[in-house]
């Protein structure tokens, strides 16, 4: 069954993050982790311990510390291979990604307990269970916009099933995603839709939920959205202090997009549009038909 979630095309999501690999490390944290920090009370905090939290939270959460084989569904540059590998004793970590620019920089850590695979999840045929999955910043390409509802939550429930029948018994899950929140789906930005995040929209916690239903226990939820707010704010004074590197590197035009970007999903945070959730997830063993 070739291609057939119904969420972004490889060429999507390569519009996205195939821009420059240099152009991403001028701007994210040493880890290269581009989705929201979690930080402490510690204002004096530095935000690659902020992310290295967040990396540790999931992998906590996820049960997969000491595990043989485990899973990152959208991997990124490899945050969460590496922290699993290199500092929780993971023995395989497998990462899957339609980027090839991000395939490339996993490619170049030479670590031999690392495998990242060029291909959606919908394609995805493990040679063995996983003990954990984890799942960061990749849900919101899962659906193409202007889906019908009933339609959404079929292609999140193919990908839930998925993961229950990767999973060993009683394996867990942890997934971070986007979602509406105080904002109507016909709402949202054209300019996000179309300039930067083509084919991809975001889920309701309502959707996750029914999509879940009878596959996974919901254990644990919580909204960081004042962690994404800060994020993003701090991306941005990155970027822009890097225009000139940044500019040379991608061209003005993407430049301006990025900036752009990174401006409204900082609004969307403050003013509640958005959430920034993080769950933990349970394999029901034995789900009811």
């Amino acid at each position: 069954m070739k291609n057939s979630n119904p969420g972004a095309s490889a060429g999507a999501i390569q519009h996205h993050y195939d821009v420059s690999n240099e152009f991403f490390k001028l701007w994210l944290d040493p880890t290269m982790s581009y989705s929201s920090a979690l930080w402490a009370e510690d204002e004096n905090e530095t935000f690659e311990a902020a992310q290295l939290r967040k990396l540790d939270f999931h992998i906590n959460q996820a049960r997969a510390t000491g595990a043989q084989r485990v899973l990152d569904v959208g991997c990124g540059w490899g945050a969460i291979l590496r922290r699993l590998v290199e500092t929780h004793g993971v023995k395989q970590a497998v990462g899957l990604t339609l980027s090839n620019a991000q395939a490339e920089w996993i490619a170049s850590f030479n670590q031999p307990r690392l495998e990242v695979r060029i291909e959606s999840w919908s394609d995805h045929a493990p040679t063995a269970p996983y003990d954990a999955i984890i799942s960061i910043g990749a849900f919101e390409h899962f659906a193409k916009p202007n889906l019908a509802k009933p339609q959404r939550v079929q292609g999140y429930r193919k990908f839930f099933q998925f993961c229950h029948d990767w999973l060993k018994p009683g394996g867990w899950m942890s997934l971070e995603t986007i979602t509406y929140e105080n904002l109507r789906r016909e709402e949202k930005s054209r300019f996000l839709e179309f300039e930067v995040y083509p084919e991809s929209d975001l889920a309701t916690l309502a959707e996750i939920a029914e999509a879940t239903e009878r596959i996974f226990e919901i254990v644990a939820l919580r909204n960081d959205n004042e962690h994404a707010e800060h994020t993003w704010r701090i991306w941005l004074s990155a970027l822009k202090a890097n225009r000139s590197a940044a500019i040379a590197l991608v061209g003005k035009e993407i430049f301006d997009r990025y900036e752009k970007y990174l401006k409204f999903c900082i609004i969307d945070s403050h003013v509640a549009n958005t959430a920034q959730v993080r769950i933990a997830l349970k394999r029901i063993d034995n789900p009811r038909p």
